[in-house]
Order: C-alpha cells, then structure tokens, then sequence
C-alpha cells in the first residue's frame, strides 16, 4: 500500500478550488442471457468460495484494464464512465458523465506521474484563462482511502482500483451461485454475497502468510474506500477461465464528514479489455492550468 507525497497546496484547498471551476450542478466529494449446454460442460464444477478465490488470485495478474463504470453513487447520482488504466506506472484516463447535468456533466480525469489533469463539460471555460485543462499535484488515484487524492473531482468509489476491488467478494461468507449469463458475448458464471468490514479484518488476521496479508490490507483498504455503512452486497461474473468479466456493488454508505447518512452506492463495473496496451498522456503544457493559482484564493475552511 503506497503513501503519496503531500505537496504545499493542502486538498482542502484544491478542492474547494475545482468546485470553483466546475460548472453549477457539479459537486466535488463534500442483459441477461444463458450459456449453451456445451459451455456449461465444459465448466468443472467448483464451489462458490473456490471459483471467487481462484478468480481473485487472477486478478493480480491484471497490469492494465478498460473498464465500463455504470450506476449511482451518492452526491452525484446517476453517472457512467469509461475509463483505462495501468499498474506499471500507475496511470488512469477516465471520461466520466453525470446523468442529470446533461452535457454539461462531462468530465475527463487523467492521471499521470502524480499528477491529475481535468477537462470537459463540467469545468467552466471562463475559469481556464483560455486553456483546456486544469491540472493538481501531488494527486493519487488506484491506491487506498488514505493514499487516493481526486482533489474531490472524482467520488471515492471511483477512486479504487478495479482489479482489486473485485477480489472483495472473497470474504464473504455466504456465497452462492445464482445462475449463468452472457456478459459481453462471453459466458459466466453469477456468484452473489455479502461483505463487512469485520470479515476483511477477520480474513487479514487469518491470513497464511505475509502475501495473502498484504493482499487482504489491500482490499480492507478498498472497501473502506467505498464508505460503505455496514454490509456490501456484491455480485460476480466470472467466465470459463476463472477471470473476472463484471461485478456490481450494492450498500448503504456512511458520510465521511461525520454528518447524515449517505445514500445508496449502486455500481456496476465492466471488464472490456485486460492486459491490452495501455497509454495515458498529460496534456501539452501549454494548454493546461495549474489549480495551484486558484487554490491560493480559496476560502478558508
């Protein structure tokens, strides 16, 4: 688990500084098919726990990904991203559209060297001094709860890596298989259960050996980062060859201020490329701002 640098310009302030920028509406983090007989013969029969255990171990092999983001987080609703990202180096470029501000919901993240670069609909053009882009550093996307830093452009379910938080479905306790169905064009297996706070921490402390611990610190640390009250509901798609095609997460959240109750997360997350190459660029310098000279104006608070 990584620990980025804490640059001069505090979050608080850059974040207060990109809910200046975004246009009014956009607020900052304050098909079912079956499977041919033949597919199916071809499956072995596995247990629940072994088919999700076998498919989060794949996942470690998962360098890049492209991935479909679909559903509701709370603060922003009803949102839908595409996005592709790397492990070595850790980069991520992400199109990200917010249902109910229409074209004016768009935004495109991009992060590179530790840096976040932001675009689209959703930044206000008279902020960009004739640029496209703003830009904020330090900035660290695809780490923990502690580690990620959006600034608060993006919400904190999106901030996770993929490929680790569909493992999370291996703690769970009551799992079961609820059918098969064609994700894709590609035939799965749908598992379903639910995970708690305390039976990640439950599995760390039971870990074998100091992999299988780091690997359970990982994903406590992604499920915190979902802010998720108490129990998540979770659903799995795994194909013939134990690889992850889809999951969905389903919970109640809590507020990370400290205040009211959250509202319901509803995420679903589709695999659409793995190990493919993957290239995330920083925009031309010249078209970009540095949110530094916005933040030294924020208000206090």
């Amino acid at each position: 688990m990584g620990i980025s640098a804490r640059g001069s310009v505090p979050r608080r302030a850059t974040s207060v500084a990109f809910a200046a920028v975004l246009l009014a509406g956009g607020t900052v983090a304050c098909g079912e098919g079956s499977v041919s007989d033949s597919a199916k013969e071809r499956r072995p029969e596995v247990t629940p726990a072994a088919a999700v255990a076998k498919a989060a171990k794949n996942s470690e092999d998962i360098a890049s990904l492209h991935y479909r983001i679909t559903g509701t987080v709370p603060e922003r609703g009803r949102l839908e991203a595409e996005a592709s990202m790397s492990t070595e180096p850790l980069a991520m470029s992400m199109q990200m559209t917010t249902a109910d501000q229409g074209e004016n919901g768009r935004l495109e993240v991009r992060f590179v060297d530790e840096v976040m670069y932001v675009g689209g609909s959703a930044v206000a053009s008279e902020k960009l001094d004739g640029k496209s882009w703003y830009r904020a550093h330090p900035a660290a996307w695809g780490r923990g709860a502690v580690d990620n830093n959006s600034h608060g452009v993006l919400p904190s379910q999106l901030e996770g890596n993929p490929a680790v938080q569909s493992t999370l479905l291996a703690a769970s306790k009551d799992l079961q298989k609820n059918g098969t169905e064609t994700i894709n064009g590609t035939g799965t297996t749908h598992y379903r259960g639910t995970v708690t706070s305390s039976g990640l921490r439950a599995a760390r402390d039971a870990a074998a050996d100091q992999t299988t611990q780091e690997r359970q610190i990982e994903s406590l640390d992604q499920f915190i980062a979902l802010h998720i009250d108490d129990t998540l509901t979770m659903d799995l798609w795994i194909d013939n060859d134990n690889h992850t095609k889809q999951f969905r997460m389903r919970g109640d959240t809590n507020d990370p201020r400290g205040g009211a109750e959250g509202n319901q997360l509803d995420l679903t997350i589709t695999f659409l490329d793995v190990n493919q190459p993957v290239t995330v660029e920083a925009p031309p310098s010249k078209d970009t701002a540095d949110i530094a000279t916005l933040a030294d104006h924020a208000p206090a608070g």
